[in-house]
């Protein structure tokens, strides 16, 4: 019979130091500690929202809650960019509210909305830090046009959330049917109150987004006060730095070139959009504007802004099209040698919308028409 033998080799692997003596592997990093699903949505009472009770002795409150406990502790990602983006913008918040006599908690409705994004938006069309549509950001003068959207400044949108909110609370006296109200409105709030005979949140038959919008602000109040209980181990690095800036009115007589400021600002384009995200296109439109520009760079930001607008206006060959029978968009960037979504940005136009003759187009070409047509 034969035999199989299986032979054993043992593998020692050693390295050498610097210093010619045998050193130690590294050792492996050592596993960040994080709590189980099951020890992560264990809360205990009591918890509030704005200073009023959850009743969390209810059975049926407690499972809303660990669900969306659940949904928020499984997108792990998200939540370290909540606490990242936390330190930039929960102080200017916290700093309005507080300036307002408004409770606290209410930073965490700018979470559940947005995530703290300037550029969140939805699919019904809410934008901005509070997601407001545009129906109810024009209620609260939010200012909304091809040049501006002041739902992305965490400013001017969170000032209109202010006086929302305090709206809603004088109307309704509740903080948490204040925020119910915020997510679906005031008018159907009013009318589930009316129809169902009851005015406790938690025993509202309410549409399903609502019935769980409380809950996803109480997961992000856990959760930010908190993070180390959840496996959140961030140290003051990781976060992102608050936002630094200055402020400067730029008086435009015409629309303006952003680029015009980020160059009297000793910046970019980008940076200048970044810190003014309401900023959408590329131009100022004519009028009074308050821009935030970097830290450091508001002294003799005016002298070097007229300078840069000399020169701009000196060389940007600025031409008026005034649009002929036939003409179409595509034909005109032919005509002036420019790219067409250059044409459609400097004009701030839809590409699907239509031109009519006698509407005039801005063009910033240093040559002239190629068939020597007369411009303005």
């Amino acid at each position: 019979m034969m035999r199989t033998y299986t032979a054993l080799f043992v593998i020692v692997v050693v390295f050498v130091t610097g210093t010619g003596t045998v050193g130690k592997l590294p050792a492996a990093p050592v596993a960040e500690a994080r709590p189980s699903l099951i020890e992560g949505i264990r809360v205990q009472p009591p918890l509030d929202f704005c200073g009023e009770p959850v009743p969390l002795d209810k059975q049926e409150i407690l499972e809303r809650l660990e669900k969306e406990m659940l949904i928020t502790l499984g997108d792990r990602p998200q939540v370290i960019l909540w606490l990242k983006r936390s330190k930039r913008y929960l102080p200017i918040i916290e700093k309005m509210l507080a300036k307002h006599r408004i409770p606290e908690d209410i930073k965490y409705v700018a979470i559940a909305e947005s995530a703290l994004r300037p550029h969140a938006g939805s699919p019904a069309g809410a934008i901005g830090f509070w997601q407001f549509m545009r129906g109810t950001a024009k209620r609260y003068d939010l200012q909304i046009d091809t040049d501006l959207d002041e739902r992305r400044s965490i400013y001017k949108s969170t000032r209109a959330a202010i006086d929302y909110f305090t709206e809603l609370h004088s109307d309704l006296q509740s903080w948490t049917l204040a925020a119910a109200a915020f997510n679906m409105g005031e008018e159907g709030l009013k009318s589930e109150i009316l129809l169902q005979k009851n005015r406790d949140f938690y025993r509202l038959y309410l549409p399903l987004e609502t019935q769980r919008y409380i809950f996803r602000i109480l997961s992000a109040k856990l959760i930010v006060s908190n993070p180390e209980k959840y496996g959140f181990h961030l140290t003051a690095e990781d976060y992102y730095p608050p936002l630094e800036f200055e402020r400067v009115e730029v008086v435009c007589s015409r629309r303006t070139p952003i680029t015009i400021v980020a160059r009297a600002a000793g910046t970019y384009f980008k940076k200048i959009k970044d810190l003014n995200p309401d900023l959408r296109g590329y131009f100022l439109p004519e009028g009074i504007h308050i821009v935030l520009i970097p830290d450091g760079a508001a002294e003799d930001f005016h002298a070097r802004f007229e300078e840069e607008l000399r020169i701009w206006e000196k060389e940007s060959g600025r031409l008026v099209h005034v649009v002929q029978p036939g003409d179409n968009l595509s034909t005109i960037a032919d005509l002036y040698q420019v790219p067409l979504p250059a044409l459609l940005k400097w004009n701030s136009l839809n590409p699907r919308r239509h031109i009519h003759p006698g509407d005039q187009l801005i063009i910033y070409a240093p040559n002239p028409p190629a068939d020597g047509r007369e411009t303005n």
